[in-house]
C-alpha cells in the first residue's frame, strides 16, 4: 500500500513539472511557409542563451593634412635694389611662433636705427649735423609715432620678436663726450617723452675724468653704453689678425665692465669695418648686435637689409652677406638725411604689417600641421 501511494506521488510531481515548461514554438499550418516566414521562425526558435553575433567596425584611415607651401619675404620698392632684405632665423616653426605670439610685437614692428656723428652749435660740417637740424629731427620722429628704445630691447626684439613700440628708433650716438653733450641735445627729450639714447663708447681708458661724467650718466640709466672699439683708430678689416680682433672687440668690453659696471651687448663697428672673422669672434665674446655705417634701410623681425657686394659711393660700405650674420651687420642712417628717410620707414612697416595679414592664415595652417605637434598651441 505504501509503495503504490509512493508511485502515485511521483506521477503526480512529474505532472506537474512538465506543465511548467513553456510550450514548444510550432509553425502555424495556417501561415503560409514563405521564406521569410522560415528565417523568422528559426531566429525565435535559436535558445536566448546563445548571442547574436555582431560584425567589427573596420577603422577609418586619416589622410595625412599636406602643409600650404609657405609665402616667402617681404620685399619693398622703397630700398634700393641691392639693399636686399634678409631672413636670419633658422628654424621655421621657432619664427613663426615668435611672429603670431599675441605677446609679442606684431608684425610690421620697424626700427629705425640712426648714427649720430656729431652735433655742431655752429654750421654743420661734414657727417655733423646743427642743433637746430637735430631738434626737427627728434621732432618729427615723434610727431609720426616713433618711440627710442635701448639696445636690450633692441637685442629682445631681433631675436624674439618681443614687444616694442610699433615704430621704434635706436639713437645712436658715435665717440667718447663729455656729460654737457648728453645733457644739451638729449636729455631734454628723455625728460619730455622718456627717450633714452645709446653711445658707442671708444674702450681706451687715457681719460679718467671723462669715464668718471659718462659713468654717472649710466648710473642715470637713460645712456646706454656699448662698445665702439678699444684704440677704434684702425678699422677690423679681412686683413685683420684674431689677435687684434679680440683685443679690439674684447678691450672694449673689460672697460665698460670697470668703468660702467656693465657688460655691453652690441658693437659698433668704427669706422664701418668688419669681416666674418671678426664677425665670429664677436659673437664668441659675447656680442648679440653689431652696427655698420652702411644705410641700407630699417629693420624689422627677421628682417634686414643686406647687400651682396659694394654697390654704394659711400667710401665706407662693405657689403653685408659675406660676413654671414645680419644681426652683426645691421644698417644705420646718418643723421645727416635721416629725417628724408622717416616716412619711408613709416611705409614699409605699414606694409609689411599688410603682406602679414594677407597671408596669416597660410602661416598659422602650416605651424598647425607641422609646428604644433612639437611647439605647441601658439599663445
Amino acid at each position: 500500500m505504501t509503495k503504490n501511494r509512493f508511485f502515485l506521488n511521483l506521477n503526480l510531481l512529474a505532472l506537474l513539472l512538465t506543465a511548467c515548461q513553456p510550450p514548444a514554438v510550432t509553425a502555424d499550418p495556417a501561415i503560409i511557409q514563405t521564406a521569410a516566414f522560415e528565417t523568422a521562425f528559426a531566429q525565435i526558435s535559436i535558445p536566448t542563451s546563445t548571442p547574436v553575433p555582431t560584425e567589427t567596425p573596420i577603422p577609418t584611415a586619416t589622410v595625412p593634412r599636406t602643409p600650404p607651401a609657405l609665402p616667402g619675404t617681404y620685399q619693398t620698392s622703397i630700398l634700393k635694389s641691392h639693399n636686399i632684405p634678409r631672413a636670419y632665423v633658422a628654424d621655421t616653426c621657432q619664427y613663426l611662433q615668435n611672429k603670431w605670439n599675441s605677446n609679442n610685437s606684431a608684425p610690421g614692428t620697424v626700427v629705425m636705427v640712426i648714427m649720430h656723428h656729431g652735433i655742431n652749435k655752429g654750421e654743420a660740417s661734414g657727417n655733423d649735423i646743427t642743433v637746430t637740424e637735430n631738434k626737427k629731427l627728434m621732432d618729427d620722429l615723434y610727431e609720426l609715432g616713433f618711440q627710442a628704445i635701448t639696445m636690450q630691447q633692441m637685442s629682445d626684439f631681433m631675436y624674439n620678436n618681443a614687444k616694442i613700440p610699433p615704430r621704434s628708433v635706436l639713437l645712436i650716438v658715435d665717440d667718447r663726450h663729455f656729460a654737457e653733450y648728453f645733457n644739451d641735445h638729449f636729455r631734454p627729450y628723455y625728460e619730455q617723452w622718456g627717450w633714452p639714447v645709446i653711445n658707442a663708447y671708444i674702450g681706451v681708458d687715457e681719460r679718467v675724468d671723462l669715464w668718471a661724467e659718462n659713468a654717472a650718466l649710466s648710473a642715470e640709466g637713460w645712456v646706454d653704453y656699448q662698445s665702439h672699439g678699444y684704440l677704434h683708430n684702425t678699422p677690423i678689416s679681412e686683413g685683420s689678425s684674431d689677435e687684434y680682433i679680440t683685443s679690439e672687440m674684447g678691450g672694449a668690453i673689460s672697460s665698460i665692465q670697470k668703468y660702467m659696471n656693465k657688460t655691453p651687448i652690441a658693437y659698433i663697428w668704427p669706422g664701418g669695418g668688419f669681416s666674418k672673422r671678426a664677425v665670429e669672434i664677436g659673437t664668441q665674446l659675447g656680442y648679440k648686435l653689431g652696427f655698420t655705417v652702411n644705410p641700407r634701410g630699417p629693420v624689422m623681425y627677421n628682417w634686414v637689409p643686406q647687400a651682396d657686394a659694394i654697390n654704394d659711393a659711400n667710401p665706407y660700405a662693405i657689403p653685408e652677406t659675406p660676413a654671414g650674420n645680419p644681426l652683426m651687420t645691421l644698417p644705420r642712417y646718418w643723421s645727416t638725411d635721416a629725417r628724408e628717410n622717416i616716412d619711408s620707414v613709416r611705409v614699409i612697416g605699414e606694409e609689411a604689417a599688410a603682406y602679414a595679414e594677407q597671408n596669416k592664415a597660410i602661416e598659422l595652417e602650416y605651424y598647425d600641421i607641422v609646428c604644433a605637434p612639437t611647439y605647441g598651441a601658439i599663445p
